[in-house]
């Protein structure tokens, strides 16, 4: 009878399994904090000032990213499909979740 593998084959292999598995396991990790921070519900919205920096154009349906700074001189990047001017003033909120996610967005 005939193995499909061998010691040998898998010593050939070990390394390129390894990377495969940590590669999935932290796509898995990422999309469960992504789950995780979709569920837990918004506990405050401020608004805040910050000045549009640069853009970076998507393609397809992921919008522009655009860079920020905040009044404190602290660099965020925003996903929006708006178009806003380079060092333009604007205003923007900043959203906690109650599991203490913190993420920045363009006012609705």
């Amino acid at each position: 009878m005939s193995m499909p593998w061998t010691y040998a084959g898998l010593k050939r292999n070990a390394l390129g399994l390894v990377i495969s598995g940590c590669f999935f396991a932290m796509l898995f990790a990422l999309a469960r904090n992504d789950w995780a921070n979709d569920a837990s519900p918004i506990r405050t919205v401020e608004a805040i000032d910050a000045t549009v920096k640069s853009a970076q154009w998507g393609k397809g349906s992921h919008g522009t990213i655009y860079v920020l700074f905040l009044e404190n001189g602290s660099p965020v990047l925003i996903n929006d499909d708006r178009p806003h001017l380079i060092d333009s003033h604007v205003s923007i909120e900043r959203v906690t979740r109650d599991n203490g996610f913190i993420f920045y967005r363009f006012p609705e």
